[in-house]
């Protein structure tokens, strides 16, 4: 084999080496990474009418332009919502979630994306009931929201606080619309409902001068004992400018509502839901600033890792400018290719100086045959033949004019010939007689 043909099969053995590396790590790579984002995903809002549901409707629009379909499935409320969240075989992966309603050791399976609005507390009553206050409603009929709501949950914890359960009241389990039209009847006395102030149930409350809202004068002692609350005031004649309803400034207590996913929704998604989130809820509201929405704010639930880098720096730079599909794979392109480059870079750079270390270790075992023939002449006796000795330096010098090196080789070559020569010099010369 000459010299090409052997460099030629040490190239085609390093290259076969560094493929055989390159596709295990692009197979690990593509083991690792997630697969493409679904087409379609599934969203809990809460009741039909409702600001989860209405919500819900703009981030289906939203989503719809990136050609992904959101899926609403209404429910009960947040109760309901982050049962099914909460569950793998319900197919559900995204939904609204109110504060106070898990923690982390409970819904280990959930992130959040960040809270998106406050949820105010409206509790209305007839106005001809006597007192002041939620503690006012002992022995009355309470609407406090159907099984399954986050208005159930927090309208029992509060009538607790104040001494009040199904022993001293009768709690009844009805939609914000049904317990509205009991209440301008007077079929009950009050309706517990966290929604927002456009909901038409409670335009239509506070407009109604036979109803009143309940003001939260100890809202701040709430919110102490329950640090998910936080205090919210309506100003007076929001409702209603010319009957000044409400009469006065009225402080209100409020979770918030977080958007929530389950741990395994694609990351490209929840950047989508980000997007979306800022577009629907930055806007002002009565209770809210400009900007207020979506906050990094984890209240129940730690932020995802997507959503913490949102927070920071926004979009993902490709989603930024390029279509959401064409981000995605070319990201992913990028991902497959990046340890791939990462191998073959230092590959082809080591791939020289193994070619070099390669040829001079052939001239070095050449120089290890000459030092053993040396060796062998200086065993050797007075007048003993050598013949056998010179016939192995033939050969050597022979196998050295065969050896083909490169140019930056070719000093050490030349340097072994000399030597070869000052061997044969010793041999073909009689040892000295001592």
């Amino acid at each position: 084999m000459t010299l090409r043909d052997d460099i030629r099969a040490h190239r085609s053995h390093l290259l076969i080496a560094a493929a055989g590396l390159s596709v295990a790590v692009l197979w690990a790579t593509v083991v690792m990474l997630r697969p493409l984002p679904p087409r379609t995903v599934t969203m809990v809002t809460g009741p039909e009418g409702g600001a989860y549901y209405e919500f819900g409707k703009r981030y289906r629009e939203i989503l719809a332009r990136e050609r992904i379909e959101l899926r609403l499935q209404p429910t009960a409320g947040a109760m309901e919502n982050l049962a099914r969240l909460n569950d793998p075989r319900s197919g559900v992966s995204i939904g609204f979630v109110q504060g106070g309603t898990t923690s982390e050791k409970d819904s280990p399976e959930l992130e959040s994306l960040g809270t998106v609005a406050y949820e105010p507390l409206w509790v209305f009553r007839r106005s001809a009931l006597p007192g002041r206050g939620i503690e006012s409603l002992r022995g009355r009929r309470i609407s406090i929201g159907p099984e399954g709501s986050g208005t159930r949950a927090l309208s029992l914890e509060l009538l607790e606080r104040n001494g009040i359960d199904q022993r001293f009241a009768e709690l009844l389990a009805l939609t914000p619309q049904a317990a509205g039209e009991k209440l301008l009847t007077s079929e009950i006395d009050a309706v517990f409902l966290i929604t927002s102030s456009d909901s038409p149930v409670v335009r239509r409350l506070l407009a109604d001068g036979n109803i009143e809202l309940t003001n939260f004068p100890r809202a701040d002692a709430y919110v102490a004992l329950y640090p998910f609350l936080n205090k919210v005031v309506l100003p007076e004649g929001v409702g209603d400018l010319a009957k000044n309803r409400p009469p006065t400034n009225i402080a209100l207590l409020a979770p918030k509502a977080s958007l929530v996913v389950r741990k395994d929704l694609h990351p490209a998604i929840q950047y989508l839901l980000l997007d979306a989130s800022v577009q629907i809820h930055s806007g002002p509201g009565i209770f809210r600033k400009p900007g207020q929405f979506p906050a990094a704010e984890s209240i129940d639930l730690p932020l995802s890792d997507q959503a913490l880098q949102f927070y920071k720096t926004g979009r993902p730079f490709l989603q930024r400018y390029l279509p959401f599909w064409v981000a995605v794979l070319l990201g992913r392109l990028l991902l497959l290719l990046l340890p791939v480059v990462a191998i073959l870079y230092p590959l082809v750079r080591f791939v020289p100086a193994l070619y070099g270390w390669r040829m001079r270790r052939r001239i070095y075992l050449l120089y290890g045959e000459l030092r053993f023939i040396e060796h062998a002449l200086e065993a050797s006796n007075v007048g003993q033949d050598v013949s056998d000795l010179v016939a192995q330096l033939d050969r050597l010098e022979e196998k050295a004019d065969r050896l083909q090196v490169p140019l930056f080789c070719a000093d050490m070559l030349y340097r072994f010939r000399d030597h070869v020569t000052f061997v044969r010099g010793r041999l073909e010369r009689p040892k000295e007689q001592t």
